[in-house]
């Protein structure tokens, strides 16, 4: 029960309504000392030991200090390209959250509410049918949509559109539309997208899919300027990322690490940098919200301390205290039941863009974490959290295909905050 008080305000003082602790007493209760950096040594370092894994880096902020920063192994083994602090890796699905920021600087603006149909500002999307399966000749049957698609919908995955090749019948239109071909335009991808069935009714079920992407196509349609030139306005230079871009010119491609898929156990093959790196060396029409862009670790640490520091860093205020805390807010509500993979993430919700954590763990097989933190990964097996409580910042970063099979994301987090503890043992 203590240590349940202790969560619970701790979250109240992240966002302004619980007296906070004298400066001394909270530095005196660091999570991250000596022992835990050992410990994220052993863990990190056994990973590339072991053949899992080329090079691994990460960096952890807590109470607006550094607390940790190493890294092991290679960005390049084949070329003995060390991974370095100044590696810039492939973020893939860690350039959602950073596009959902993008969006609620209209929201403060009041260009929109949550709530509101996305057909409202994307025609694209209006009169939206939903599938209702094949008949017996294998043709797909649809129904209308019992409401339109809205953007809360889109901000946290329940919007409906379909993202799997299985199927049957949808998935072959998806195929044939590509809305994620990179020689399209944001205009483009919405329109075939909008073109596509709906797999669900709106706010049945989570499913990930390209909700993000067209995030930031409602962003494009909604300023009335391009995509990347708005996030690079509102988000990017004012935080003083210079390193997180879609597009990595020549001159800086020594230090973008390669790719690699593992095959086995201690087995991995390095993935052609021309076809890993395409999407990032070469300059296409296509500027998506849920993947694309590539970063630091120092990069994206200071979105991260943006987002610990209620939407302000430094000289720059992004978003306000009470955006970042409905963006960190649990927006499922329990009829969401069929909710995909999200469960693997442990007891969590989902924001806007953000998983959100709401209970602890209940076994030691579930990955820890403090109740009230909010993070994202990306399919290299990246990963970065903000946990308010505790004031911790975290990213950690490595180019793994396929997605952790090894519990890499596991393991490092028990690594940061000790292995599992029973609530009656607490």
């Amino acid at each position: 029960m203590k240590q349940l008080f202790l969560y619970s305000c701790a979250i109240l003082i992240f966002f302004g309504s619980c007296q906070q602790k004298p400066e001394q007493e909270s530095v005196d209760n660091l999570i991250v000392d000596d022992q835990v950096r050992a410990r994220i040594d052993s863990t990190l370092s056994s990973f590339v030991e072991s053949g899992n894994i080329a090079g691994v880096s990460a960096l952890i902020f807590e109470k607006d200090q550094e607390a940790y920063f190493n890294a092991f192994g290679y960005a390049d083994r084949e070329n003995q390209v060390k991974m370095d602090r100044s590696t810039i890796v492939q973020i893939y699905s860690m350039t959602k959250p950073i596009t959902g920021v993008a969006l609620m600087t209209l929201y403060e603006e009041g260009e929109f509410q949550l709530d509101d149909s996305l057909a409202h500002y994307a025609p694209e999307f209006a009169n939206m049918k939903v599938y209702d399966g094949v008949d017996e000749n294998g043709n797909i049957k649809l129904v209308a949509a019992d409401r339109p698609v809205t953007i809360r919908d889109i901000t946290r995955h329940t919007a409906g559109f379909p993202n799997r090749a299985d199927i049957p019948g949808l998935s072959q239109i998806l195929e044939e539309k590509d809305p994620r071909s990179f020689e399209i335009t944001l205009t483009e991808m919405a329109k075939r997208i909008g073109e596509v069935p709906l797999w669900f009714q709106p706010g049945t079920q989570w499913e990930y899919g390209q909700s993000v992407d067209v995030q930031a196509f409602l962003v494009e349609r909604i300023a009335g300027v391009p995509y990347k030139e708005y996030v690079q306005e509102h988000v990017l230079n004012p935080l003083k990322m210079n390193e997180t871009r879609y597009f990595v010119p020549e001159a800086d491609r020594s230090r973008l690490a390669s790719s690699y898929r593992r095959t086995g156990e201690g087995q991995l093959e390095k993935i052609p940098n021309e076809e890993a790196h395409n999407f990032n060396i070469n300059e296409y029409p296509l500027t998506p919200g849920g993947f694309g862009l590539t970063s630091t670790l120092d990069d994206y640490m200071t979105f991260a301390r943006m987002l610990v520091h209620k939407g302000e860093f430094g000289e720059a205020r992004i978003l306000k205290p009470e955006t970042v805390e409905l963006m960190a807010t649990n927006h499922l509500p329990d009829s969401v039941t069929e909710r995909s993979w999200l469960p693997t993430k442990g007891k969590v919700g989902f924001g806007i863009d953000f998983a959100v954590r709401v209970a602890p763990p209940g076994s030691a097989e579930e990955i820890t974490g403090t109740v009230g933190e909010f993070f994202w990964d990306g399919a290299a097996s990246t990963l970065f959290w903000v946990d308010p409580v505790n004031e911790i910042t975290a990213v950690l970063f490595v180019q793994l295909f396929p997605y952790d099979g090894i519990g890499l994301h596991k393991k490092f987090k028990d690594a940061v905050y000790g292995k599992y503890k029973s609530a009656e043992s607490n």
